[in-house]
């Protein structure tokens, strides 16, 4: 084992909201980061969301020689980088590596009109299966088939399909190669075997891409390649210095919690929503909706994803939240304390006000129909009240996704640890553990991601034997929130009495509405 009080590993982690350097050592601890938050986003028409792939790149570059400008001393003791980014953000560029139009963010919500088709032996095979609504739903949801209906042009010159991960990865080495722990997405990836899909797949004709234009992918820990001149300029750092295959964001913060195994549940409260476990084994938590790679090669994480999820936080505090905002501003203080403090008095259960998130359809459970709600209001309630509804309709949304992975794994659940911006949150954090009705772990830091980014970074570069021993050493639990009894009681009655049945008595409603809107 190498000194481990002098190696050090810079993570990149390219998110939806902002992109961070952070430098962790051996032990897992942070000692240096650096952020800078996105305000670039267009949304060319109502519902799309897009964003400049270089200004991706300029921004990594600009945070890392921050990050080295302000620490000199961290410079010279990088042995190596990893990249963990967004997922599912899909970008086309040609042959010499400039892209051919802005990233689709993950959060559009273009559709195809007319996507290609399965063969037919595909497609009968999953009318028997009555799958083919949901076939039709994912191949409509693909950016690769909007841009083929939309923009043909673009797809046909397009020398390689990339993920925020692949273009990051080919801006440091000049090779387009990701890893294969990133590839999450409308793109022909088979994940149980973890790699694209074979030549005969239906995905390479229910998804408008060739074989050719995907990149190599290497899985985790894997040497991707060294820093080119013009990459270690960016980034501040020495020619040569080897990038290490990690994966996307989930996965890392699955590693990061240190949840390498199917009885803990890492939950992730980020723009997007989840709850994930690894596992040994390929298992779907929703038919359909494969388990993605883990960090560890060979290994998955079944998911349960609530697509807004803590972007309703956000919400909240945009359209009812100036005066915490605000206050916050003024204070110069973070302002979850503020929102913690706003709901103090507010009693579990938001006194019968039930939230559920399903802000954006799924494809099952919820399917394409499905809306959030908010029942039980009274003159009683205030905006309090629907910050703490937020806070519980996540919650238990993800209990419930957590109850199906355990059905569909054969595993209990017997421990939970929880990461992301709305982890950082005390109130949040108690009401998972009532709700859950056990311990609710943070994490020793904060930014889980990529602390599983260099988790893999480590293993790469031989500074610790292997995942196991890497994440052993480099993890570890923070605070421990602990359940009341009396409110896991409360909590149980509203969950399996009120919650567990709104979107089946809603359900047929959301049809109505979407029929008269459609009319």
């Amino acid at each position: 084992m190498t000194n481990v009080s002098t190696e050090l590993l810079l993570s990149i982690d390219c998110g939806t909201q902002s992109v961070r350097a952070l430098v962790f050592d051996l032990q897992g601890e942070l000692v240096g980061r650096r952020q800078h938050v996105f305000d670039s986003y267009t949304t060319p028409h109502e519902n799309w969301l897009e964003h400049d792939a270089e200004e991706f790149w300029r921004a990594t570059g600009a945070v890392c020689r921050a990050l080295f400008e302000e620490r000199p001393d961290l410079q010279a003791r990088i042995k190596g980088v990893a990249v963990t980014t967004q997922r599912g953000s899909l970008v086309l560029v040609d042959e010499q590596g400039a892209a051919i139009r802005p990233f689709i963010i993950w959060l559009d919500q273009r559709r195809a009109s007319r996507p290609p088709k399965a063969p037919i032996v595909w497609r009968a095979a999953f009318a028997l299966a009555r799958l083919s609504d949901a076939i039709g739903y994912l191949t409509r949801q693909a950016e690769l088939n909007w841009i083929a209906e939309n923009e043909p042009d673009a797809l046909k010159r397009a020398h390689k399909i990339l993920l925020v991960s692949g273009w990051l990865n080919y801006k440091l080495t000049g090779r387009f190669v990701d890893a294969v722990g990133s590839q999450v997405g409308y793109i022909p990836f088979d994940f149980k075997k973890q790699d694209w899909a074979g030549r005969l797949d239906w995905r390479w004709k229910a998804l408008s891409a060739r074989r050719d234009q995907m990149p190599e992918i290497r899985p985790s820990g894997a040497v991707l390649g060294g820093l080119t001149a013009q990459a270690a300029a960016a980034l501040g750092l020495a020619e040569g210095l080897p990038v290490i295959a990690a994966a996307a964001d989930k996965a890392c913060e699955v590693a990061g919690c240190g949840a390498n195994s199917p009885e803990i549940g890492a939950l992730s409260y980020g723009t997007s929503a989840t709850v994930a476990v690894t596992s040994p084994r390929y298992v779907e938590a929703t038919p359909l909706i494969p388990p993605y790679p883990a960090l560890a090669p060979g290994q998955f994480n079944p998911e349960v994803q609530i697509f807004r999820g803590f972007w309703m936080v956000n919400w909240f505090r945009r359209e009812f939240g100036h005066p915490e905002v605000a206050a916050a501003l003024a204070e110069r203080i973070p302002v979850e304390p503020l929102f913690d403090r706003l709901i103090a008095e507010i009693p579990p259960g938001s006194q019968g006000l039930m939230l559920q998130p399903y802000w954006t359809p799924g494809v099952r459970n919820p399917g394409p129909d499905a809306r959030g709600a908010v029942i039980g209001f009274t003159d009683a309630h205030t905006r309090a009240h629907l910050y703490r509804a937020i806070l519980e309709g996540i919650a238990y949304s993800l209990r419930e996704g957590k109850e199906r992975i355990e059905r569909r794994a054969k595993v209990a659940v017997t421990s939970l640890r929880v990461s992301g911006g709305g982890s950082q949150s005390d109130a949040a954090m108690q009401a998972t553990a009532d709700i859950f009705a056990m311990p609710a772990a943070r994490p020793h830091t904060y930014e889980t991601s990529g602390l599983g980014a260099a988790i893999a970074c480590a293993v790469g570069l031989g500074l610790h034997d292997g995942f196991d021993t890497a994440t052993a050493a480099m993890t570890r639990v923070g605070q421990v929130f602990e359940p009341d009894a009396d409110r896991a009681a409360l909590y149980e009655r509203l969950y399996t009495g009120v919650y567990r049945r709104m979107y089946e008595r809603l359900q047929p409603l959301y049809a109505e509405i979407h029929a008269a809107l459609d009319r």
